[in-house]
């Protein structure tokens, strides 16, 4: 008898299930929404309800199987993934305190400056393994701001969970920290987990941080695992919510970046841009040591097997969104045309630190910058230099990460952006001289359905597993003559790239703007 797996992604406002046969074709998908509350006295505030997320994935796990005409006794394992650092905070049970600290949730910033001060003052390893900076997007930083702003419920707070680790709890009936797996993909890229030094930092750290923190290493309790590993069984409660049997395994879940790489099939070798509200770099190797600026160098992070490096930008397609917003008209409209642009034409230059830089400098203190503006440019010029600039910012982390001994030979364009967006991928191309692929359909989902059919036996290993179910790629190949233009125009966007980011005050800035009026004088012609 065939079996079916499935795999859920959890996103910012949505989770979308995907159904895939044993032999790796995908049967077909449903999505559900849930709210996400901002408030318009705190733009830093972003929080989510686990309630509403698990009705969602009954919802979406329902109309998947409905859709689909797939029994609910046939699928034989389920798998998890989710955004992150997304965390909440836990009382007796298991039972949430608050809603979630979303990713997106800024407000923890003093508490990560000080976690970093306090790291760089005693001189911790693992604040080096992160890129030297402790973000507020983080779980250490996020737990201590909610108990500095929540005395009233700090004596029952029991541990805090990042959001891959609590739906699974949630699933698999686990009520006691004691008995929760925990995700090392989570841990290792946003707790400073890592072997190296026992797992988490020192209670001695942490309690210096701010006593606060007093007991906190114990509260982070239970086994840390790599996602190959099982975390339980599907309960009887939770199965007769989403219409499928109890019992069926469901392993360790991980971060939606993470898995999404793999989906995309990653191997080592490769580099995957999610290209999305922000693009997510990951990459594995075999062995690789520390390599300033980076998010996170973590074992068994991505394949359980290989080393998992992080890095990223802070944002992409919320700035593409966000230049459309200011001109008052929709991406998709100011998209139209950009594909008649030349390398270089628009005389533009941009920097696309509009939320930060988050590799190489880590510096979220950082903001865009555009170079080159005259009376004639539109929003579409600007739309199609933040594209070059994201392609440029790209091409920096990826020669950072190659210094560092990750080998590099192909380059993935997975997440979104790049499945309806030709003209970034043929940019990304020309910028970075190497072949961009792009999978040839969606494939989020897929990274979640490569661990399910682990758990369900179905597959060996990840390799075995991308094989039977990646989607095959489509090519954009660079071109010589705008590959030419963009080594100019790179040259300069390094040295802006150092002097407005502080690593070389003394850069001339003289000759930029002559430069980019020059490449544009030449109408995008090297």
């Amino acid at each position: 008898m065939s079996s079916v797996i499935a795999g859920v992604d959890f996103g910012t406002l949505s989770v979308r299930v995907t159904l895939f046969s044993d032999a790796g074709r995908a049967l077909g998908h449903a999505s559900a929404e849930y709210p996400l509350h901002r408030r318009r006295d705190d733009p830093d505030y972003a929080t989510q309800s686990h309630d509403d997320q698990m009705s969602a994935l009954a919802d979406a796990v329902q109309r998947a199987l409905r859709d689909s005409h797939v029994p609910g006794d046939d699928i034989a394992a389920l798998a998890i993934d989710t955004t992150g650092s997304s965390v909440v905070m836990l009382g007796e049970g298991l039972v949430p305190l608050d809603d979630y600290y979303l990713w997106c949730d800024h407000r923890a910033k003093a508490e990560a400056q000080e976690i970093t001060a306090h790291a760089h003052k005693v001189g911790l390893e693992a604040i080096n393994w992160c890129g030297g900076v402790y973000s507020h997007e983080w779980g250490f930083a996020k737990v201590l701001h909610w108990l500095r702003h929540n005395p009233g419920k700090r004596g029952r707070f029991i541990t805090a969970m990042e959001h891959c680790d609590m739906v699974v709890a949630t699933l698999t009936g686990v009520t006691d920290v004691g008995q929760v797996k925990r995700s090392v993909c989570a841990m290792g890229h946003k707790w400073m987990w890592n072997p190296r030094w026992d797992g988490l930092p020192s209670q001695d750290f942490l309690s210096r941080v701010d006593p606060l923190f007093d007991n906190i290493r114990a509260k982070i309790g239970g086994e840390f695992c790599t996602s190959d590993k099982i975390a339980g069984g599907l309960s009887q409660a939770w199965a007769d919510r989403l219409g499928i049997k109890a019992g069926i395994p469901i392993p360790v879940g991980a971060f939606d970046a993470h898995w999404d790489a793999l989906g995309a099939g990653c191997k080592v070798g490769d580099v995957v841009n999610v290209v999305g509200t922000s693009t997510c770099i990951i990459a594995t190797a075999r062995d690789v040591g520390l390599i300033p600026g980076l998010c996170g160098i973590v074992p068994g992070s991505v394949d359980p097997h290989l080393m998992g490096i992080e890095a990223g930008l802070s944002a992409t397609g919320d700035i593409f969104d966000a230049i459309a917003k200011r001109a008052n008209t929709r991406i998709a409209d100011l998209s139209r045309g950009l594909e008649n642009y030349r390398a270089g034409q628009t005389g533009l230059l941009r920097l696309t630190w509009d939320n930060g830089d988050r590799t190489v400098l880590v510096r979220p203190d950082l903001g865009g910058v555009t170079l080159g503006w005259n009376l004639l440019h539109t929003a579409q010029d600007e739309l199609f230099a933040a594209i070059e600039g994201t392609a440029f910012h790209t091409r920096l982390i990826l020669e950072r990460m190659a210094e560092g001994g990750v080998p590099i030979d192909r380059i993935i364009n997975g997440g979104g952006i790049p499945q309806h967006n030709p003209v970034l991928n043929q940019v990304y191309a020309n910028v970075l001289g190497k072949p961009v692929l792009v999978p040839d359909g969606v494939p989020t989902g897929f990274g979640a359905g490569i661990f399910a059919s682990l758990a369900a036996g179905i597959h060996a290993d990840v390799a075995a597993a991308q094989a039977a179910m990646c989607l095959p790629f489509r090519t954009f190949t660079p071109d010589p003559a705008a590959q030419a233009i963009y080594e100019r125009l790179y040259a300069t966007f390094r040295r802006l790239y150092r002097g407005f980011g502080g690593v070389d005050p003394t850069t001339d800035l003289g000759t930029v703007l002559p430069e980019l009026r020059r490449i544009a004088l030449t109408g995008g012609h090297a």
